[in-house]
């Protein structure tokens, strides 16, 4: 199995330090605004790495944080009169309502920021004790000049980054990239006692301490979005290897998936151009939004629309009616599904890519119809798919909960039986009208060797 790394730009084989284990943290939201498709793509990308490590074996074990002290959150909870605390208790309770809706599995720690700050005080000291941070009024800055290979994530130098940066002239750093690492109070912040005076710590040392924390100085995967290569991921770097000592990387690999796109521009809350979770739910089934993001490669980008949203779900719809197709029972000529699942793992082994391991699946779907229609047994072939799809991709295969009222059955019913008379006269050009219609009323229909069945779209 081969992953491609950020940090070193190649493919890389993959094995865990420590055996059989794979210690994976990968970044939370902010929680200060309803989540959205954008992090949905993240985190469905995170769940099937996840998925795939431990269909493979591996004991994965997964954190992913809240980032509950950030100024955003503090802004958004002072203009509505309410506590951060609260605030950022009604946005969590959203994200796990929105990704539990996507069969996203739950990490096995959720820590908060708010929560570590003993952690972050101990790093802190270590780095100023170590020579790589200074208190400045207050503050406290890391000291990114103390760093020899500060940058190695994103692949630029100090002087490319500060000419490409909008900086500001603060007095209180001793080189402009300097982060800072704690921050001293200000009216209407949450503030907690430190050495340095009371403050609040900084955005960069809360991941650097919970990876730690709950996974060891040293962990297999790190993921997020390619939006945190820089500064976040690579501040992470720096404090944590800077904190450690030693030769010892702060992740083997760094996994960074693509950003969703809405009218060319990232999907993001800062901006505004964004849309929810629950208003994607509210549309299309959580398999259809699945299929989505899975059918584009985790390193790139990917363009949100209605209409690829719409052809997810249809597809989505084949696999389903794949799996769920009544069949006859296993027999000597049974359909053979082993190449399929072949494919698919070769698939997942390069890189995760799930553009092919979708198309091994749809392949599998095709020949389990026909499969079917020849009177040969599929129940090994559907079960192979449940294991891929389900397992592995977290496709529930479940309908969707469309209400069809007596009438509209009746009517669709009409047709379909209308249709099939057609069809047995051999009178195709006003079968397919018959189909046509039923198309325009939002139905699929299937034929099968016992019947044609019928599905409304929701």
């Amino acid at each position: 199995m081969r992953i491609s790394d950020t940090l070193t730009g190649n493919k890389r084989e993959f094995t865990p330090i420590s055996g059989n284990q794979v210690r994976m943290y990968v970044c939370g939201v902010t929680p200060y605004a309803p989540v959205h498709v954008g992090h949905a793509m993240s985190y469905i990308v995170f769940d099937v790495v996840r998925r795939y490590l431990t269909y493979l074996g591996y004991d994965v074990r997964h954190v992913q944080n809240f980032t509950d002290v950030d100024d955003k959150l503090i802004d958004r909870a002072n203009q509505g009169n309410t506590t951060v605390e609260a605030l950022a208790q009604q946005f969590i309770d959203d994200y796990f309502q929105s990704m539990d809706s996507l069969n996203i599995l739950r990490a096995h720690e959720y820590p908060k920021a708010s929560q570590e700050v003993p952690g972050m005080l101990e790093m802190i000291s270590g780095l100023i004790e170590k020579g790589y941070a200074y208190e400045s009024s207050g503050d406290v800055y890391f000291r990114v000049t103390k760093n020899a290979d500060y940058g190695k994530l994103s692949h630029r130098s100090l002087d490319t980054m500060r000419a490409g940066a909008r900086l500001e002239v603060s007095e209180l750093k001793e080189h402009p990239m300097d982060f800072a690492l704690w921050k001293a109070a200000k009216p209407g912040e949450p503030t907690w006692d430190s050495p340095w005076g009371p403050g609040r710590p900084g955005w960069h040392i809360e991941c650097s301490v919970m990876s730690r924390h709950y996974l060891g100085p040293t962990i297999d995967i790190h993921g997020g979005g390619q939006d945190l290569i820089f500064p976040h991921h690579e501040n992470e770097i720096a404090q944590s290897e800077a904190f450690e000592g030693g030769d010892a990387p702060f992740s083997q690999f760094w996994l960074h998936n693509g950003l969703l796109q809405l009218d060319k521009e990232k999907m993001s809350k800062s901006l505004g151009n964004l849309v929810t979770v629950k208003e994607t739910l509210e549309r299309f089934e959580p398999d259809a939004i699945r299929l989505f993001v899975l059918q584009s490669h985790y390193r790139s980008p990917l363009s949100y629309s209605e209409e690829s949203l719409q052809g997810a779900e249809r597809a989505a719809l084949r696999l389903r009616q794949a799996v769920n197709l009544k069949g006859p029972e296993n027999t000597g000529d049974a359909l053979d599904a082993s190449a399929y699942r072949e494919r698919f793992k070769t698939a997942m082994d390069d890189d995760f890519n799930t553009p092919q391991a979708v198309a091994a699946l749809f392949d599998l779907a095709h020949e389990i119809n026909r499969a079917v229609e020849q009177g040969r047994g599929v129940n090994d072939a559907q079960e192979t798919m449940r294991e891929l799809g389900g397992q592995v991709l977290g496709f529930t295969y479940t309908e969707p909960d469309v209400a069809v009222s007596d009438e509209m059955s009746v009517r669709i019913q009409a047709l379909v039986d209308k249709r099939q008379a057609l069809r047995t006269e051999r009178n195709f050009a006003d079968a397919d009208a018959a189909r046509d219609e039923l198309t325009a009323l939002g139905v699929t229909l299937t034929d099968t060797p016992t019947g044609t069945e019928w599905h409304l779209q929701g």
